[in-house]
C-alpha cells in the first residue's frame, strides 16, 4: 500500500514557528511523522511549541532562535539543526511581517522591514538549508508562505510594501525552483488568504472588512484553522517529486474572480 503522505523519517524546518500559521502547519507535518525544528525569535514561545508537538505526535523536535535576517544566525541555526538531525528534508519559510498603511503614507522604513523580511530573509533561509543540507543530499522540499496579495492587488487595506515583498516571494520560488531542480529539490510557494493570525485578527475582526471579505471571497468567509495543513502536506511529500515551481492559492477563491 503506497503512503502518499508519509513523512517519517524526514526533518522539517518551520520559520515563524512561535504562533498562528507556523505552528498549524509544523503540526500537520508531525502528524505525518516528521521530525521539526521550530526556528523563530522568541526562545520561550518556540521551546513551547517544540515541547508540545513532541508530546501530541511522539516525533523529535528541536527550538532554534533565529532572527532570519541575520544571516549569520541563519548559518548558525542551519548547523544546529543538523547538527543534531544530519539532514534537513523540508523548509517551509512561514516567517513574516505585515504593514498596513495608504501607500503615500507608507515611511521607507517600512517598507525596507517588509522586504528584508518577507522576502530577503525568506531567500537567506533557502539558501542556507539548499547550501548546507539539500544540495549535498540530492532532495529537498521548500515551501515559501507567499500570499494571494503577491498574486494580486486589494482595496481594502493599503498595504504595498507586503504586497511588493510577497511578489518578490513568488518570482524567487521560481527562479529558485529552475536552479534547483536539477538536485532534486522542489520548490513552491502557497498563497494564503485571510486567515487569524496574531497580526490579522484585528483587522479582519472589523465589520467593514468582514463586509468586503463577503463580497469578494466565493467562500464567503475566512480560512479557518487547518485549512493550509493539507497544502503544507502535499507539497512536502516524497512523492510530490514533479510538482515544482507552483504558486497554490489557499483563499477561497479570491484570486478566480
Amino acid at each position: 500500500m503506497k503512503r502518499y503522505f508519509d513523512l517519517n523519517g524526514r526533518t522539517a524546518i518551520v520559520t515563524g514557528c512561535s504562533t498562528g500559521l507556523g505552528v498549524q502547519m509544523a503540526k500537520a507535518l508531525a502528524n505525518q511523522g516528521a521530525n521539526i525544528v521550530a526556528l523563530a525569535r522568541r526562545q520561550d514561545k518556540i521551546e513551547a511549541v517544540a515541547k508540545e508537538i513532541n508530546k501530541q505526535f511522539g516525533v523529535d523536535t528541536l527550538a532554534v532562535k533565529c532572527d532570519i535576517t541575520d544571516t549569520e544566525a541563519v548559518k548558525a541555526a542551519v548547523q544546529q539543526a543538523l547538527d543534531h538531525f544530519s539532514r534537513i528534508d523540508i523548509l517551509i519559510n512561514n516567517a513574516g511581517t505585515g504593514a498596513i498603511a495608504p501607500a503615500e503614507d507608507i515611511t521607507d522604513e517600512q517598507f525596507a522591514n517588509e522586504v528584508n523580511v518577507d522576502l530577503f530573509g525568506t531567500f537567506k533561509v533557502a539558501r542556507e538549508v539548499a547550501k548546507q543540507a539539500m544540495i549535498p543530499q540530492k532532495y529537498g522540499r521548500i515551501i515559501n508562505i507567499a500570499s494571494m496579495y503577491g498574486l494580486v492587488g486589494n482595496k481594502i487595506a493599503g498595504s504595498s510594501p507586503y504586497h511588493a515583498a510577497k511578489g518578490g516571494v513568488v518570482n524567487l520560488t521560481r527562479a529558485l525552483a529552475a536552479e534547483w531542480g536539477k538536485y532534486g529539490i522542489t520548490v513552491n510557494a502557497i498563497c494564503p488568504g485571510y486567515f487569524y493570525t496574531p497580526l490579522t485578527k484585528e483587522t479582519l475582526d472589523t465589520p467593514s472588512f468582514k463586509a468586503y471579505a463577503d463580497s469578494v471571497i466565493p467562500a464567503e468567509r475566512y480560512g479557518e484553522e487547518g485549512e493550509l495543513d493539507t497544502a503544507a502536506i502535499f507539497l512536502a511529500s516524497d512523492k510530490t517529486a514533479y510538482v515544482n515551481g507552483v504558486m497554490l492559492p489557499v483563499d477561497g477563491g479570491y484570486t478566480c474572480v
